[in-house]
């Protein structure tokens, strides 16, 4: 199945407004579920989304999440495997080691050269 889920940012409206009323997905395949949040920052709905296994976010100042947000968003959502996107040259290693041996999720870091 695929449910469309509310995708905008809260602190930097002028790229993404929540009256463009964007979308983020979930797919379930089988009994996984997998979010894919499009552009966005850390919405509070974001708290709402239940048994995540793998997120999709992306974090890229100033048009979607910041380092903190996309951590922010990791808390709330405890996907099992998370994988930033969109980052261009936006540092992860502050991500990366607020997530270094998590019981909860798996920060996977792939190389977008």
């Amino acid at each position: 199945t695929i449910e469309a889920f509310p995708s905008y940012n809260t602190v930097h409206t002028q790229f993404h407004p929540r009256s463009n009323e964007n979308n983020g997905y979930i797919l379930t395949l089988g009994t996984h579920r997998v979010y894919v949040a499009g552009d966005c920052e850390d919405m509070p709905e974001l708290a709402d989304l239940k048994s995540i296994d793998v997120a999709f976010l992306p974090v890229n100042q100033p048009y979607t999440m910041t380092v903190e947000q996309a951590e922010h968003a990791i808390r709330m959502l405890r996907p099992g495997i998370c994988y930033p996107y969109h980052y261009s040259r936006t540092d992860l290693a502050p991500l990366i080691q607020a997530f270094a041996g998590s019981d909860v999720t798996e920060l996977r870091i792939r190389n977008l050269q």
